[in-house]
C-alpha cells in the first residue's frame, strides 16, 4: 500500500474536491455527457456500506422527462400542497446551536438575494427554484427500500457524499434538495418508482453559472474546537 503525506499531490486534489463542493442553486444549460454521469456513479459505488448491501437506488433524469417532472413538482408547490415526506428530516422541534446555524444559513442566502424577512411571496418563490433543480440539465433522484434501518441511511450517506465529490473532479458542481422528496407521489408516478420505494433525496447536476446572484453566497462552516474532542493524546488543533 502507498502512503501519501499530508502535502501529497493526491491529498490536494482530493481536499480542493471535498472544500470546493458545494450547494449551487443557479447551472448553465450545458448538457452534461453520459459518459460522465457513468463515471461519477461507478466511482460512488465504492462507497462504503455495512456488508457491502450496497442500499442504493439512482434514477437519472434528463430531457423531456425531466422538464415534466420538474412542471408536476412546481404546480403541487405553486397551489400550496402540504409536504409529504416520507421520513422526517429536520428536528420535530428545533434548539440550540442547530436553530441559530438554520437561521444563519437561510437568512444569509435570503438577504443576498434581496428577500426580506417575512416577504412570503418571495420566500415560496425561491423555494420553488428546487422544483426547477435550479436549471441544471441532469436531477439524480435516490430511493431506498422501506424496511431498510438507520444503518442503511448512514450508508446512502456516504454514497450521495461520493457522488458529489466525483462531480467536482470533473468540473461539475451539484445541489442536494430534500425538497424533491416532498411529494414522492409525483416522483414515483412520474418515474414508475415502486411504492415500496422511500425517496430519500435528489441532487442537480451540471455546470455552475458564475452569473447567479444566489451562487456567491458562502455559508460559514464551524471550526474544529466545536466539534472535535482528542482523546489520548495532547494535541491541539492544527
Amino acid at each position: 500500500m502507498t502512503l501519501h503525506s499530508a502535502s501529497s499531490p493526491l491529498s490536494d486534489s482530493v481536499t480542493r474536491a471535498i472544500t470546493s463542493r458545494r450547494s449551487v442553486r443557479g447551472f448553465l444549460p450545458r448538457p452534461v455527457e453520459h459518459a460522465v454521469l457513468c463515471e461519477i456513479l461507478r466511482a460512488a459505488a465504492h462507497a462504503p456500506s455495512g456488508s457491502n448491501i450496497q442500499p442504493w437506488k439512482v434514477h437519472v433524469v434528463q430531457g423531456e422527462v425531466r422538464d415534466r417532472l420538474s412542471r408536476a413538482l412546481l404546480q403541487a408547490h405553486e397551489e400550496g400542497r402540504p409536504a409529504q415526506r416520507e421520513y422526517q428530516y429536520y428536528p420535530v422541534s428545533w434548539r440550540e446551536p442547530y436553530l441559530a446555524r438554520r437561521r444563519e444559513t437561510g437568512w444569509g442566502l435570503y438577504s443576498m438575494l434581496g428577500i426580506k424577512k417575512g416577504d412570503r411571496e418571495a420566500s415560496a418563490v425561491q423555494h420553488g427554484r428546487n422544483y426547477v433543480f435550479f436549471d441544471a440539465p441532469v436531477v439524480l433522484l435516490f430511493t431506498i427500500d422501506d424496511d431498510l434501518e438507520k444503518g442503511s441511511w448512514l450508508d446512502y450517506g456516504m454514497f450521495l457524499q461520493s457522488i458529489m465529490v466525483a462531480a467536482r473532479g470533473h468540473g461539475l458542481h451539484t445541489c442536494p434538495q430534500a425538497a424533491l422528496a416532498n411529494y414522492p407521489d409525483i416522483v414515483k408516478e412520474i418515474l414508475g418508482i415502486a411504492q415500496d420505494q422511500t425517496i430519500v433525496c435528489g441532487i442537480s447536476m451540471g455546470y455552475e453559472d458564475p452569473d447567479c446572484v444566489a451562487n456567491r453566497y458562502r455559508p460559514d462552516r464551524i471550526g474544529l474546537d466545536e466539534f472535535v474532542t482528542f482523546h489520548g493524546a495532547d494535541a491541539a488543533v492544527a
